[in-house]
């Protein structure tokens, strides 16, 4: 058996996703419902990928596994929790305004069996809700877990189209976030216009970081831009690198210009060198 043949991934509300073992070898196809281990109890999800194309991350511990495939009966489950989290989020939205909390409600998640209600929030710092959670648990009589997420945690749950037309990253695929920067923007010679590089969030757009290693060796194949190069008896300065058409462009001292192949750079560099 492959070694990632028994590996599904789960995507809850809210785009929320994790790896699960099948260890009891379940005919699971994409698409459909199963019962998980929870911290503590059962939660459910949809399968959102099967097998090989599941990919643990190094370091992780022990993952949980699928109990069983979703029945009838937990489908309406499903459906009478999202009810009351409808509920739920308009009784802490009140109660939110009632304490005079400065934060921002985004979603509301109860466990498929009822042990825990998560309620997410964004926030400019950090808040005292002791008091709301003790409110809203002698309300729900179950475990209430506040939990403050930032601006792309809340692009993801409430999801979108990004620029290119797609559903975003964030909610279409990505389990966890990594840095970004504007030297990946810069490798890929875009324009640092906030308006082009930037996601629903508000952030640089997460796609900058897909290629970046590419772009990064291809730059590695030309000395620094500003480098005084000797062609064919004339020198000039390496004034611009597209990576695009893999050519550099070479201002010589008589104002002339000249794209060259990286090869043929680096034969004038070590001419100049020489």
């Amino acid at each position: 058996m492959a070694k990632n043949s028994n590996l599904v991934e789960v995507v809850f509300k809210g785009e929320r996703r994790a790896i699960y073992r099948n260890r009891n070898d379940l005919d699971i196809k994409e698409g459909e419902y199963v019962i998980v281990e929870a911290e503590r109890g059962q939660d459910m999800g949809a399968a959102s990928l099967v097998g090989g194309l599941v990919r643990l991350k190094r370091g992780k511990g022990e993952t949980r596994s699928i109990i069983r495939k979703a029945v009838p009966e937990d489908l309406a489950m499903l459906a009478k929790n999202q009810e009351k989290e409808k509920d739920a989020l308009k009784v802490c939205k009140e109660k939110i305004k009632a304490f005079k909390l400065d934060m921002k409600l985004i979603a509301v998640e109860l466990q498929f069996d009822g042990s825990k209600l998560t309620f997410y929030f964004t926030a400019a710092q950090r808040i005292d809700f002791r008091e709301l959670v003790k409110d809203l648990a002698s309300v729900y009589r179950t475990r209430i877990e506040l939990r403050q997420i930032g601006v792309r945690d809340e692009a993801k749950r409430i999801s979108g189209l990004g620029i290119c037309g797609r559903k975003q990253c964030c909610s279409a695929f990505l389990s966890e976030f990594e840095q970004i920067t504007t030297q990946m923007a810069k490798n890929q010679q875009l324009a640092l216009n906030p308006a082009k590089i930037s996601g629903n969030c508000g952030r640089l757009l997460c796609c900058l970081r897909y290629e970046d290693d590419l772009y990064q060796e291809l730059f590695k194949a030309y000395p620094e831009i500003g480098s005084k190069i000797t062609v064919n008896g004339k020198t000039g300065v390496l004034d611009f690198i597209n990576i695009f058409s893999d050519k550099g462009l070479l201002r010589y001292e008589d104002g002339t210009q000249e794209w060259l192949s990286p090869e043929e750079i680096k034969k004038g560099t070590a001419a100049h060198a020489t």
